[in-house]
């Protein structure tokens, strides 16, 4: 099965959506991306990947923000990461990589604002993944042999953090419906039925898209 499509995957702690996405990945044949974006971006940039992941999906000050959106609108890119405060360097660094990523064709990536940073390609595809608490609950309890009261502490915190981070960098609203393509609730689906969503609406689609092409 083959795609040209490049799927982003935004996700609730807890809901899968890493697990969910190597799914899509393996039935299209196709590369996911979620710390290897780090590893890629400190390559590129010469940062150190500690620093990426002692920033990543963490959010930053209002301040900040505009900072960083100012410089990357004047079109900073590459190496050209000087006399930059780290968090700014680390911004741009990242939305570098996934813009590289991307371009070198059809993959997944999950996370840290890659729908936005891919917006205005036409072959993108954004998804959002949720769960009920319960569900992420059970969940993350047993991955990291957690109370249930531990897990929903974390799970909290780093939603809170993914939301944060992503609602400062971008012009949306993190698990909003109206910021995302397609969401899908993967303690409904399963994590093969919420798979093989994605894989249905991306044939679907390139489906559609070539139909529209021969008119």
């Amino acid at each position: 099965m083959k795609t040209n499509t490049i799927i982003t995957i935004g996700r609730e702690y807890g809901s899968a959506g890493r697990e969910i996405g190597y799914k899509v990945a393996e039935a299209f044949g196709i590369k996911l991306y979620d710390k290897e974006m780090l590893a890629r971006a400190a390559k590129e940039s010469g940062i150190c990947e500690e620093i990426f992941q002692s920033h990543d999906e963490k959010p930053t000050n209002s301040f900040l923000y505009s900072l960083v959106m100012d410089t990357y609108s004047m079109g900073y890119s590459g190496n050209t990461y000087t006399d930059m405060p780290i968090n700014h360097k680390v911004f741009l660094a990242q939305f570098d990589a996934i813009k590289k990523i991307a371009d070198e064709g059809p993959c997944i990536l999950v996370g840290r604002c890659a729908d936005y940073a891919l917006e205005s390609y036409p072959n993108v595809v954004s998804v959002f993944i949720h769960a009920d608490m319960q569900s992420r609950i059970k969940r993350i309890a047993k991955i990291y042999d957690l109370t249930d009261a531990r897990a929903k502490d974390m799970i909290v915190k780093t939603d809170k953090k993914r939301a944060s981070y992503y609602n400062y960098y971008t012009n949306k609203k993190w698990s909003d419906a109206g910021s995302y393509e397609l969401c899908l609730t993967s303690s409904k689906l399963g994590t093969e039925g919420t798979a093989q969503a994605i894989i249905d609406y991306v044939n679907l689609k390139e489906k559609i898209r070539k139909e529209d092409r021969t008119i």
